[in-house]
């Protein structure tokens, strides 16, 4: 007898629901009492035992398998679900996913077995833990297969941050972005695309990192930029790196290089004196190497030229400040601007035979200077200290604004053509016109400030002795104004 049941039990095997294991009882014992099969009854069990897929081999149980089930009843602290086992399994509240809908009966899930038998004899599952294996398994299948992973920033920690990817991953602050970011506050709550660098599933270990996917795509990106770049043309790009010779600049997907010769029109001591990584600039591509992939760049061709600036804003004829640079046997040079020289030739330094510059002036010295010429070709400025210094005569002071760098301009018939707002009817500005008029008189201000100091060089140069005029009182500016707007009333009347 002893036998017969035991033969009975291996026969049954675990049941797929209470009425399989019913059927499949009656099977065991048909088959343990060598009942015949013919039998019109049995022959029923064999079809019930058919309808219901329980004739199959069924593997034992375990902890930590993953089960397929029904949810069968929905109670206020757990869950049970007909997985096909003895007893139904029990999902407690707990081992629920908090974000999930709610479970309803009829619902099919898989749940992780966490015991075959808890005090109360019953199969404790587990849905929380198998929705971990999945997103596990989704997650290796994605680092194995080189594919980004989405993930959203859900905390700041020291050194990095914590990203929900399906399960909570660690994002090290170096490999956020292509540079490291020193404030990482701006990234809580942004969705990100990832690559998974290590994963330890035992620990629950995930380290992520969105420089490597910001690299790869960069990389599939790179062949379309090169091809598409062609010398001369203008491209926008951001400073990625800098260093001693010059700085690295991110077209969208290749790095172009700006030697620091081509950083500015003027001399550059370091990089960092133009620009700063992370701002977007204007470059020009010079050159594209596709072979080797290189690419170079000018940042100051973009830049409106020095000297190109200089003609804009001073006409020949004018007079205008600088230093003298350096004394030559022929002459002396005169620094007019950052970058911008010019030469007083030794027959323009005074109206007397000079057989040494250094009778004249020195180096250091501040001089206003007569512009003769600008060859922008050849980049050469021709000047004079005598025809400047000629402007200037000790008994009558005649000041033309225009001469110290006020802007003038004439028809084609050289009329003069009086400023926006200005009546010349009435010799007064109108009424709407206070910011071009104060614009006006700031610019003849300074104009006359550079003639008072002319002046006052010029006469000091030639008396040997300190300067004759002191520096004008801010009345004398107004009435050489006053004086000024009279002059084009009788510019007018004339």
């Amino acid at each position: 007898m002893a036998e017969a049941s035991t033969r009975i039990g291996r026969a049954l095997g675990p049941a797929h629901s209470t009425a399989a294991l019913v059927y499949r009882s009656l099977r065991a014992c048909r088959q343990v009492l060598n009942a015949p099969g013919d039998d019109e009854a049995w022959r029923s069990v064999d079809a019930a035992l058919d309808a219901t897929g329980s004739d199959e081999i069924i593997r034992p149980v375990n902890d930590g398998d993953t089960l397929s089930g029904t949810v069968v009843r929905v109670d206020k602290g757990e869950v049970l679900v007909d997985v096909g086992y003895t007893a139904d399994g029990v999902i407690p509240s707990r081992e629920l996913p908090r974000e999930a809908a709610p479970l309803a009966v009829g619902d099919r899930v898989e749940a992780v077995v966490l015991t075959t038998a808890d005090p109360q004899g019953r199969l404790l599952l587990s849905k929380k833990r198998a929705d971990q294996e999945r997103t596990w398994d989704r997650i290796e299948k994605l680092r194995d297969g080189d594919q980004p992973v989405q993930g959203k920033v859900v905390e700041v920690v020291k050194g990095g941050l914590i990203v929900d990817i399906g399960l909570r991953a660690f994002l090290p602050a170096s490999l956020v972005e292509l540079r490291r970011v020193r404030d990482l506050r701006p990234y809580l709550g942004r969705e990100l695309e990832l690559k998974v660098l290590e994963m330890d599933r035992g620990r629950g270990n995930v380290v992520l990192s969105r420089r490597a996917a910001l690299e790869q795509a960069k990389t599939a990106n790179r062949a379309d930029v090169l091809g598409s770049l062609q010398k001369g043309q203008i491209r926008k790009g951001v400073v990625s790196s800098i260093v001693n010779f010059g700085v690295f600049v991110d077209l969208g997907g290749v790095d172009g290089l700006v030697h620091v010769s081509e950083l500015s029109w003027r001399h550059v001591n370091h990089p960092t004196d133009v620009v700063q990584v992370g701002q977007e600039v204007s470059v020009e591509v010079t050159e594209v190497d596709h072979d080797r992939e290189r690419v170079s760049l000018s940042y100051r061709a973009t830049q409106e030229d020095p000297w190109h600036e200089f003609a804009r804003e001073n006409a020949i004829g004018q007079i205008v400040p600088g230093t003298v640079t350096k004394l030559v046997p022929f002459g002396v040079f005169v620094r007019l601007d950052d970058g911008i020289e010019g030469l007083v030739h030794i027959s323009e330094l005074a109206e007397t035979h000079v057989e040494q510059p250094d009778q004249v002036t020195r180096a250091g010295a501040a001089v206003f200077v007569k512009v003769l010429d600008i060859d922008l070709r050849r980049r050469r400025i021709s000047l004079s200290l005598k025809q400047a210094d000629e402007a200037i005569t000790d008994d009558e002071e005649y000041f033309d604004p225009t001469m110290y760098g006020m802007a003038a301009a004439y028809d084609a018939e050289g009329n003069y053509i009086y400023p926006e707002g200005f009546d010349p009817e009435t010799g007064e500005w109108l009424e709407g016109y206070e910011a071009q008029r104060d614009a006006w008189e700031r610019e003849y201000e300074q104009a006359r400030l550079r003639f008072d100091a002319h002046t006052r060089q010029v006469r000091q140069r030639r008396e040997g002795g300190p300067a004759a005029a002191p520096p004008p009182a801010e009345s004398d500016v107004g009435e050489a104004l006053a004086a000024l707007r009279e002059r084009l009333g009788a510019d007018r009347d004339g």
